[in-house]
């Protein structure tokens, strides 16, 4: 009795220490002490506060990269209106490719001060960072000082924001991951279509400094409450909180997974922020433009949940290899030939609803192929990579752009999309059939295994002279092994 006593002891002492040291909370006392969070057991409770996880980082990801992703109507605005005089379109595009970009480059930043602060201390920092980028932005007279604040000081914070709840979800769950993580990728969308309809309205009835002034303090309150509620698992999860993970570079399926990474976000960028632009150049109006990027960010509020379910179903790898070659037959057999609002309609919502696979499935699909561990240092690769392609993207796509050209302007942004993913679904094919060679391996040396010890058994048999009831018995026990 006093050796169980004193353990309990120990272990209740340990517990203490743990959450009043000076080097960040990982976990809240709340968490810790509250056996219902299940944050000290190492088996993932898929479900339970998971769900309340789940629902925090899905109104984040809307007050985030939703707000982003309406950065199309921004665009058509700054574009049609010309609202800083002698600026170019592929200018302003550089913009929305800075926030992306800035919000990539803040991953081994955010692993660090996860490491040092905690997961609260960073994600309240963060929201701080985005809310004055929005509020300085409505204060904006020249482009440099746009370029500043909705561009470098809007991504950090947003980049801090995702980077910090990014990981959490999975440390959640295990058979449901793909649905645990898809649901909050549809925030982005729905978040999207939220604001690429209010924004447009808000412009036309407040202006544009009161838009970016209204977006500030809502994203403020609702970013606030949803942090109060996020619990990590860290410490149950053994997460390993380091900036680079070079050694996975080693790796050829690592690779192979940041060249689907790289080749998504240039489709997606591509996509996402000219869609209400080619809307305007077949000759639609600039509210009928804004009703196409809501629908396409519809789609992705659809699209993503479901990718998520049929992921847990069918397999991560094969979903998310299908769907990136499917958005490229979208890309072809809908977009080029689009000359009207409806078939533009068609397109944003087919299209939104795959054209984020990528979002949707990168940590499920990285967990499958490096495990739940390696997760932070390899996803903060994954995004310092993905600076690049984030800020370019679309920068791209602009000069691809050819305006004399009429209906035909986007003819080749439309090509370069679709041949994107198709790039990128043969980069996840190829570790697909890595996958499935590992598994194969695996089970062949299981079985090899269980052979060896069903010979032992017979051995012992033999020698033991043991009756028929007792050696079945026996290797029934090793098939279970």
């Amino acid at each position: 009795m006093e050796s169980i006593q004193s353990t309990q002891e120990a272990r209740t002492k340990s517990s203490e220490d743990y959450n009043s040291a000076d080097n960040g909370d990982y976990e809240s006392n709340e968490s810790v002490t509250n056996p219902k969070l299940s944050i000290d057991t190492d088996a993932a409770p898929d479900g339970g506060y998971g769900w309340v996880i789940v629902a925090c980082v899905f109104w984040l990801q809307v007050h985030t990269w939703g707000i982003n992703g309406s950065y199309g109507v921004f665009l058509s605005y700054y574009m049609d209106n010309n609202i800083y005089p002698g600026t170019s379109s592929l200018a302003y595009a550089f913009i929305g490719g800075v926030a992306i970009g800035c919000a990539y480059l803040m991953a081994p930043v955010t692993v660090f001060l996860i490491r040092r602060y905690g997961t609260h201390t960073t994600i309240i920092s963060g929201i701080i960072i985005q809310t004055a980028g929005l509020i300085l932005a409505s204060f904006t007279t020249r482009v440099w000082q746009l370029f500043l604040t909705e561009g470098v000081c809007f991504g950090v914070g947003m980049g801090i924001i995702y980077m910090t709840y990014l990981g959490v979800p999975p440390q959640w769950f295990d058979k449901k991951s793909s649905v645990a993580n898809a649901i909050p990728a549809a925030g982005a969308g729905t978040g999207g279509l939220i604001y690429s309809l209010g924004i447009e309205a808000m412009i036309e009835n407040l202006g544009l400094p009161w838009t970016f002034r209204t977006l500030a303090i809502v994203s403020l309150v609702v970013n606030l409450v949803c942090a109060a509620f996020l619990r990590d698992r860290n410490r149950a999860t053994a997460s390993r909180h380091v900036a680079f993970n070079f050694p996975l570079l080693k790796k050829i399926e690592v690779l192979l997974l940041i060249g689907w990474a790289i080749f998504s976000t240039f489709g997606f960028v591509a996509i996402n922020f000219s869609l209400p632009n080619f809307a305007i150049s077949i000759g639609l109006t600039a509210r009928q433009s804004s009703v196409v990027g809501a629908l396409h960010n519809l789609g992705q509020g659809i699209g993503r949940p479901l990718i998520g379910l049929f992921s847990d179903r069918l397999g991560r790898l094969n979903v998310a290899t299908a769907l990136s070659l499917v958005c490229a037959v979208f890309c072809f057999a809908i977009w080029i030939p689009a000359r009207s609002m409806a078939v533009c309609c068609l397109f944003a919502v087919m299209g939104g609803m795959v054209s984020g696979t990528f979002f949707a499935t990168v940590a499920p699909v990285f967990v499958e192929v490096i495990g739940l561990q390696d997760l932070p240092g390899a996803l903060s690769i994954l995004w310092l990579v993905l600076v690049g392609p984030g800020a370019v993207g679309e920068a791209i796509a602009q000069a691809l752009r050819r305006p004399a050209e009429g209906m035909e302007a986007y003819r080749q942004v439309q090509i370069f999309a679709g041949m994107v993913f198709v790039a990128a679904a043969l980069c996840l094919w190829v570790v697909r059939g890595w996958k499935v060679q590992q598994q194969r391996r695996g089970a062949a040396t299981h079985t090899a295994g269980m052979c060896k010890e069903m010979v032992k058994v017979e051995v012992r048999a033999e020698k033991s002279g043991w009756n028929v009831l007792e050696l079945a018995r026996e290797m029934v026990r090793y098939s279970r092994v």
